[in-house]
């Protein structure tokens, strides 16, 4: 991709409108220091300097798809708590359209607090529910994502297991964006990949392809076979395997697999970094971008995120100032 190309495909990011579905969480920070150790157990006492808040899970994507300008739509569901109010609050405030939001009232708004001293994360502490939706629910959900589809220019599912994106839930989809020819990317979560089934594209990562597949992905032959096989799974869609350090491997149709090297860049926080890729290679489809095109600039994003400490998203500048002259961003 060249320069010239590549600031043409971020032009047009302003333009589109992606449909983001999947599960939403709160991520809250404690920041603090650590100066001594508990007299009652082996553990840091992390005196507090300040918290934050910030949008994870699909709200993550969402966040990312209106960081980089785009116009964002969330279809999820949230409980009728405190959590699932500050995350409505946040939406709104860096112009998320949430109207796809379904309020449950018996199920809490699944969130993450991380508490952080001398930019380390010391501990995590969950609080969700990941059983399946209600049909009642389910059905609500379902009605927003058709009636949000349409204006769409392309739909991002992000499944973090945690009960949103059930087989009916993704297939529904699939269809949707099957009759009316829109891109549909998929970040998997779990061992159901024939739920995924009729995707664009989906993007693993290697410890999920081999959870899926029951194999050890040590060579690069068995990454390819396995590339291979999650393309028979999905019937023939397209597959990104994000690979870490090594970067990103591209299965598409029969040709032989691409290999997109990592950018490199300190890794300082690996949260949302797989969100970031979501939001900039579902946009990137939607402007008419090549997969590996597509690939190549979310690969880039995706290092942007790991710099940064915290569930973060990356701006349109930031892109428009990354490698590309006189090459395929595929090859930086």
């Amino acid at each position: 991709m060249t320069e010239q190309t590549k600031q043409q495909l971020l032009s047009s990011f302003p333009a589109k409108k992606i449909l983001v579905v999947g599960d939403v969480m709160l991520d809250e920070y404690i920041w603090g220091d650590v100066n001594r150790i508990s007299p009652e157990a082996p553990v840091p006492v992390v005196t507090v300097q300040k918290r934050s808040y910030a949008c994870g899970g699909a709200a993550n994507v969402a966040a990312n798809v209106a960081s980089l300008q785009s116009q964002a739509v969330l279809a999820s569901v949230v409980g009728d708590d405190s959590p699932g109010r500050r995350l409505r609050g946040m939406l709104a405030d860096i112009g998320v359209d949430a109207t796809g939001l379904v309020t449950v009232k018996e199920r809490p708004t699944s969130s993450k607090l991380r508490v952080i001293a001398h930019s380390q994360q010391v501990v995590r502490v969950d609080s969700e529910q990941t059983s399946d939706l209600h049909e009642i629910d389910e059905d609500e959900l379902l009605g927003r994502v058709a009636e949000k589809f349409t204006d769409a220019d392309a739909c991002a599912i992000s499944d973090y297991a945690k009960g949103v994106v059930s087989p009916r839930v993704a297939q529904h989809i699939v269809q949707l964006a099957r009759q009316q020819s829109k891109p549909l990317v998929i970040d998997p979560k779990g061992a159901d990949f024939p739920k995924y089934r009729g995707a664009t594209v989906v993007t693993p990562n290697l410890k999920e392809t081999e959870a899926v597949l029951g194999v050890e992905l040590r060579t690069e032959r068995a990454i390819a076979d396995a590339g291979r096989s999650l393309q028979e799974m999905l019937d023939g869609g397209s597959v990104l395997l994000t690979r870490g350090a090594q970067g990103m491997s591209v299965f598409s149709g029969a040709a032989e697999p691409t290999r997109i090297p990592a950018i490199a860049k300190n890794v300082y926080d690996v949260t949302g970094a797989g969100d970031t890729v979501l939001a900039v290679l579902t946009l990137a489809l939607a402007s008419g971008a090549s997969l590996t095109d597509a690939a190549g600039l979310a690969n880039f994003a995706g290092g942007l995120a790991v710099g940064k400490l915290g569930t973060s998203t990356v701006e349109l500048e930031e892109l428009q100032e990354g490698p590309s002259e006189g090459r395929r961003l595929s090859d930086a």
